[in-house]
């Protein structure tokens, strides 16, 4: 039997990952498994710069559409269904592919993520009684542990720890680490220099428009009101803000490159942590067949 191995494509977003994985996918007879946490959810595709229906038909991919945009894809829920996922794939080389470095994580690494899922009730009555001091102060008691590891001035962390140790009577820090994969992984990460990743991501904005993603905003807004959370991701936020007469069609497009560039400064931050990526240039001309060896040795 073939041993299992996988490999990762990863890196910022508009570097090219989904094409690249396509390509190898096809070479390798393989299917592809989306680390993209925005993928996960239906009818959210022109903003998101999901694969078209076509690409979709040239390889087999999961993890896309499998979420109702009312729905929440944990972290620990994506790891969950991509370890099912894995232990039934006949597949020996899947890709998995995306620009989120969590869910890669938790897959390549293992992490040990608490079974916890978020509670909004808990979470709002913590926010409305206490200040983020206070807060902090709170957690402090309970995890010394884990707000060592968090910033005071971090509330999105604070609350999920002081919420996993409320619901579980468990400090968060006694439920977390890793326990990563025993099979063989090559992470492949996709790079450019900034100037060059503006040109694209300003490319891909506008192609975006042309495609009819003013549209899509404006079905899904009358769909699902104005409170989704995906609304506030990018893309999404700036064209409801041009819908409501906010800002100008232009001012809009600004902003959403203007905001994806910050984004994928973030996301090249997060990566180039990982001294086990391989890095290699998406300007080369040479790209393909540069990966194609790397992986042909790989396997």
């Amino acid at each position: 039997m073939t041993e299992f191995k996988l490999i990762v494509i990863c890196g910022a977003t508009a570097t090219g990952k989904s094409g690249l994985a396509l390509e190898l996918a096809t070479r390798l007879n393989t299917i592809i498994i989306s680390a993209d946490s925005r993928l996960v959810y239906r009818e959210f595709d022109i903003g998101t710069a999901k694969p078209t229906p076509s690409e979709l038909s040239m390889v087999p991919h999961y993890m896309i559409d499998i979420c109702e945009p009312l729905d929440t894809m944990t972290v620990a829920d994506y790891q969950d269904q991509v370890h099912n996922l894995i232990q039934t794939l006949k597949e020996a080389t899947p890709l998995l592919v995306g620009g989120t470095g969590l869910y890669i994580k938790s897959i390549v690494q293992g992490m040990k993520i608490p079974r916890v899922a978020p509670n909004n009730n808990l979470r709002t009555q913590l926010l409305e009684t206490f200040t983020q001091s206070q807060l902090y102060a709170m957690l402090l008691q309970v995890d010394s542990t884990a707000a060592s590891k968090i910033h005071p001035n971090d509330p999105v962390r604070t609350i999920r720890a002081l919420e996993v140790f409320y619901i579980t009577g468990i400090p968060i820090s006694e439920q977390q680490g890793e326990n990563p994969p025993s099979y063989p992984i090559l992470q492949i990460g996709l790079d450019s220099d900034p100037t060059h990743l503006t040109q694209r991501i300003t490319q891909r904005t506008e192609k975006m428009i042309e495609d009819g993603f003013i549209a899509e905003v404006e079905y899904l807004s009358s769909k699902y009101g104005a409170d989704l959370s995906l609304f506030n991701t990018l893309g999404y936020q700036e064209i409801r803000q041009y819908l409501a007469g906010e800002i100008s069609l232009l001012k809009a497009k600004e902003l959403t490159v203007l905001h994806t560039r910050q984004f994928a400064k973030r996301q090249r931050t997060w990566f180039h942590a990982y001294p086990e990526i391989e890095w290699f240039d998406i300007q080369s001309p040479l790209l393909l067949e540069q990966i194609w060896q790397r992986v042909q040795k790989f396997l």
